[in-house]
């Protein structure tokens, strides 16, 4: 199980608060340091059933900047918020926990942590 967090967000804190606290096993990424490729945002989307707009955190000033809010969503699009997200990963959407089974969570709330954790 690996947990993308930026160690700044309360719901980053809350959610390794809970992994620890059920003895799980887990890698931290910092995805602000250690920055996501477009290929494993791919990934991490395919794992979630997700699109980079599910992910997207469009109230961060770079979204502003972008103008993210009147970008198109659909599949001609996708490969465009990919790349957003990837050179500015301070826009995804955290912490996601990807869990042993293959799948993934955003971990926002208690439950969507629970529900990593059992999916081990």
């Amino acid at each position: 199980m690996e947990i993308w967090i930026n160690p700044a967000c309360s719901k980053c804190r809350s959610a390794i608060g809970l992994l620890d606290a059920e003895g799980a096993e887990y890698t931290v990424r910092r995805y602000l340091e250690d920055v996501p490729s477009e290929d494993e945002i791919r990934e991490v989307l395919d794992r979630l059933g997700l699109e980079p707009w599910d992910i997207t955190r469009t109230q961060e000033a770079a979204a502003k900047e972008l103008g993210l809010k009147e970008w198109s969503r659909d599949d001609s699009s996708r490969d465009r918020w990919i790349t957003a997200l990837a050179e500015h990963p301070k826009l995804i959407q955290r912490p996601i926990i990807t869990a042993d089974d293959g799948s993934a969570v955003v971990g926002r709330t208690e439950d969507a942590v629970r529900d990593a954790l059992a999916r081990k």
